[in-house]
């Protein structure tokens, strides 16, 4: 056990994960063992995993980093009398999406 550990709801960042990873791959651990001991979820181990080898940054959901920018999709509340469908996904990645309809 380190002296490392984080408080319950405290947020590590991109190089604390790093470094824990680094200390994962060293281990010879399962990713079960070594989450209970570190005392963090498998969830996100597996989510900053995927982030990380992927090489987005902490903020690839906000555009940074990752060549996918804003998207404009017009002012929707200007349209007069036709309102166009509106119909848009998201991939949050890790099989996660947003999906967001307007009829």
């Amino acid at each position: 056990m380190t002296a490392e550990r984080k408080a319950k709801g405290s947020r590590r960042s991109e190089h604390e994960w790093r470094s824990l990873l680094s200390r994962h791959q060293s281990s010879g651990q399962g990713v079960e063992a070594f989450c209970r001991d570190e005392q963090i979820s498998e969830a996100s181990f597996y989510r900053w995993r995927g982030i990380l080898r992927d090489g987005r940054d902490r903020d690839a959901g906000a555009g940074k980093g990752n060549g996918s920018a804003f998207v404009d999709l017009g002012a929707l509340g200007s349209v007069a009398a036709v309102k166009p469908r509106f119909d848009l996904k998201l991939d949050l990645g890790d099989g996660l999406i947003l999906h967001l309809v307007r009829p």
